[in-house]
């Protein structure tokens, strides 16, 4: 059995997406996705054993998406990043 890698730290700060009402996105909760912050399948590949985490657009405008991956509210950035 392989050992699971931690989180990936992409970047400290929020990855600011602007959004339609009702558009679905596959967060990256691993890190080592190539595409931040939405998931590509690398926890896949990477052998993390995690998940993206889904979310769904309840009005149009702009998203703050956690880039730290430590955020206690997923995928949305809580500033989590400045205590790293």
């Amino acid at each position: 059995m392989s050992e699971e890698k931690k989180i990936k730290i992409t970047q400290k700060s929020p990855f600011m997406e602007t959004l339609n009402e009702g558009d679905k996105k596959a967060w990256c909760a691993c890190g080592y996705s190539e595409k931040n912050p939405y998931c590509d399948g690398s926890h896949s590949r990477e052998q993390t054993g995690m998940k993206p985490v889904m979310h769904k657009a309840e009005k149009a405008g702009k998203v703050a998406f956690c880039g730290c991956k430590h955020t206690s509210t997923p995928p949305l950035c809580d500033g989590s990043h400045k205590k790293l």
